[in-house]
């Protein structure tokens, strides 16, 4: 087990060496958002604000009648239903998918069909490699693993190693987590517990020696205390994206790792491989949606840290922010959210490729900062200055 040193969060504004100096306007646009659950309608939210004709959809009633906002259309779509889907997506500019990531396939492939560019949220490795095939001669944008983590870490992860004339190592590690822990695994689902549990199940991409390895789930715990505050951080996959893959020979070592407050990871463990319960991921689900029950009031943690070469010696820099829920989003949902529509944005003002795969570091952070939704991540930031 790795111990490391007490760290403190800090200004977002010291993110980048010049913050922009006005928000990128971005041209209105017909999107869909697929999917009324807490996140989708943060998205749905954020881009209607921005100007855009927003239809939220998703295939329960009940769930878009708990949607707010008198600017939201509504419509009731399976997104399963795929002769719906494509009657739909005809006449919309931008798809973004909010519902689970085993929908994703059959979402992109209508959203090609149709011409329509397509974003989501997914962690899924196998479903990021099917999209990207599938976007290989598609003549529109395709987007996948929007959001925090993958997504927003992505692009501070690429800003560290930009730091550096020569980065070493890198390492990201991100927590959303209650701020009221009261369970035995100190922890609630602030997300998708589909989602959860395939970054607890599935193996995870690091460099290593300058080369891509795989590995497990749940392997590597070390201890972390920031701002006062014990944590232990664990391997889980996707959290990286496509980010091993770009930084492969240009960074000896980087590792994505998911915080937790302590002792969550053995009993994970001892569910998953104990117990067996990876092999039976609907009994798995059933344990935690009771186990781990939704709460609004959670806490987001990014720490990325970077060792390497600058003016001449080695150096060590970090980014450590905190977001807490507030009145207006809970903090998953503004990070999350903020992310998707963040690239969005980026993508409708040209600072972004016009059609094929498009990966999270392809945004610069002084771009990704200076969208409405990258806006609204600097102001939520919490942290006391280091200095």
């Amino acid at each position: 087990m790795t111990i490391q040193q007490p760290v403190r969060s800090q200004p977002v504004q010291s993110l980048v060496r010049s913050m922009p100096a006005q928000v990128t306007v971005t041209p209105s646009r017909r999107i869909t958002v697929l999917g009324a659950g807490h996140i989708g309608t943060t998205i749905a939210t954020m881009l209607s604000g921005a100007g855009h004709t927003v239809m939220i959809a998703d295939a329960s009633e009940a769930q878009l009648a708990l949607v707010r906002g008198k600017r939201l259309k509504r419509a009731c779509i399976d997104a399963a239903d795929r002769g719906a889907l494509l009657r739909h997506l005809k006449d919309q500019d931008i798809v973004v998918s909010a519902l689970p990531y085993t929908l994703n396939r059959g979402i992109a492939q209508a959203a090609v069909e149709t011409g329509t560019h397509y974003f989501d949220l997914t962690e899924d490795v196998a479903t990021t490699a099917f999209i990207r095939t599938l976007a290989s001669s598609a003549p529109v944008a395709l987007m996948p693993q929007c959001g925090l983590a993958p997504g927003f870490i992505c692009v501070l992860g690429a800003e560290m190693a930009r730091r550096f004339e020569r980065p070493h190592s890198l390492s990201m590690r991100v927590g959303a987590l209650p701020r009221y822990p009261t369970n035995a695994l100190r922890y609630n689902v602030t997300w998708s517990i589909d989602g959860l549990i395939n970054e607890y199940c599935n193996p995870c991409e690091i460099i290593h020696a300058g080369q891509i390895t795989r590995v497990p789930a749940l392997d590597g715990l070390e201890n972390v205390l920031i701002d006062g505050v014990a944590y232990e951080a664990f391997n889980t996959s996707g959290g990286l994206g496509t980010l091993t893959e770009t930084l492969a020979g240009q960074v000896d070592d980087m590792s994505y790792k998911t915080l937790r407050y302590p002792g969550h990871a053995e009993i994970m463990k001892l569910l998953l491989q104990g117990l067996a319960l990876a092999e039976d991921r609907p009994t798995l689900r059933r344990i935690l949606e009771r186990a781990a029950p939704f709460t609004p009031n959670d806490v987001v943690i990014i720490f990325v840290t970077g060792i390497g070469e600058r003016r001449g010696r080695m150096e060590e820099d970090s980014i450590i922010l905190r977001y807490e829920s507030t009145a207006e989003f809970g903090a998953i949902q503004l990070t999350t959210a903020a992310g998707c529509v963040a690239m969005i944005e980026l993508f409708l003002t040209g600072r972004l490729p016009a059609r094929g795969f498009l990966k999270q570091e392809d945004a610069r952070l002084e771009d990704f900062l200076g969208t409405s939704a990258g806006q609204l991540l600097v102001r939520h930031a919490r942290g006391s200055d280091p200095n």
